[in-house]
């Protein structure tokens, strides 16, 4: 398939590939919907942030906190590569 000309979504399709949108419509259903999941995505990834921040000062803190922390944001940098990239690819 050739994306150049497609708006990568930030959800996953059924299958877990990637989600594709074809439109000439930025203000149409979708559009607008990824817009505000992506923003959503970007306020949640400043959130956990500055939650795991306060995590690494606090001395006692346990691993397994660290740990869970740890995915939250490798998920949440997940999420703001893939918003970054479809930002990109419509510039």
């Amino acid at each position: 398939m050739n994306t150049d000309d497609l708006r990568l979504l930030p959800w996953r399709g059924p299958d877990g590939q990637r989600a594709y949108l074809s439109t000439d419509d930025p203000n149409g259903f979708l559009s607008r919907l990824a817009d505000n999941l992506e923003a959503a995505q970007l306020k949640t990834g400043a959130d956990v942030l500055s939650y795991a921040s306060r995590m690494l000062d606090d001395p006692d803190v346990s691993a397994g906190e660290l740990r869970y922390a740890a995915r939250r944001l490798a998920e949440c940098l997940a999420d703001a590569l893939r918003v970054a990239e479809s930002r990109g690819d419509r510039l």
